[in-house]
């Protein structure tokens, strides 16, 4: 029997995508769920997310004693955790998109717009750019991947940043922290170095 996998549904990712990401990557048991108490019992949990941060940070909030079983999963007993595109943005402690918002808070940072002064640069960033690592982070390794975001996280402290990217300036592709990672871009479409990335999350033992 393989780990448990819990791929939380609160109505705001790309479920299916990430789902057949995660079985391609070689993950064996995957509870796609909004119960509080499969997350809690988990050994690892993916978090997407597809939307505007306080619809997503709602919606989540919404289902009965899911923050908490989050907290408890992934600070607690320090379960490994994956956050994507959205669902690693809800990592930061607020988000400023239609005002502010709270975040989970795990992460110490706010959720801004992206903004550049060249006007042929396009927002939302949507597309294939490079992923750096910074230092030595677990999982991140440097390459290409798939973005579609139009805020990014903008880190209280800068060893918080795993990976970074650039689009009209430096911009945050992965955050981290102990048994946590969040990523901006979105492995489940980011082709070989997607599942690359999604295999070393399952295989990861920190």
């Amino acid at each position: 029997m393989g780990e448990r996998i819990a791929l939380i549904d609160y109505g705001a990712g790309n479920l299916r995508s990430v789902h057949n990401a995660l079985m391609a990557a070689g993950a064996e048991a995957i509870d796609v769920t909004a119960e509080a108490e499969a997350v809690r019992d988990a050994d690892r949990i993916v978090l997407p997310g597809v939307g505007a941060f306080a619809a997503c940070m709602d919606g989540l909030s919404a289902l009965p004693g899911m923050v908490e079983a989050l907290h408890s999963a992934a600070i607690d007993k320090a379960r490994p955790f994956l956050g994507i595109c959205v669902g690693m943005q809800l990592m930061a402690e607020r988000g400023e998109e239609h005002g502010t918002h709270q975040g989970l808070g795990w992460i110490a940072g706010t959720v801004q717009p992206l903004a550049s002064d060249d006007p042929r640069l396009k927002i939302p960033h949507m597309g294939w750019n490079d992923v750096t690592p910074q230092g030595e982070p677990p999982l991140i390794e440097p390459g290409e991947a798939y973005f579609l975001h139009g805020y990014h996280v903008a880190l209280t402290d800068a060893a918080d940043a795993y990976a970074m990217t650039d689009h009209g300036g430096p911009v945050t592709a992965a955050i981290g922290r102990d048994t946590m990672i969040g990523v901006q871009f979105h492995p489940e479409k980011s082709q070989g170095y997607g599942l690359s990335f999604l295999r070393r999350f399952l295989d990861w033992r920190p």
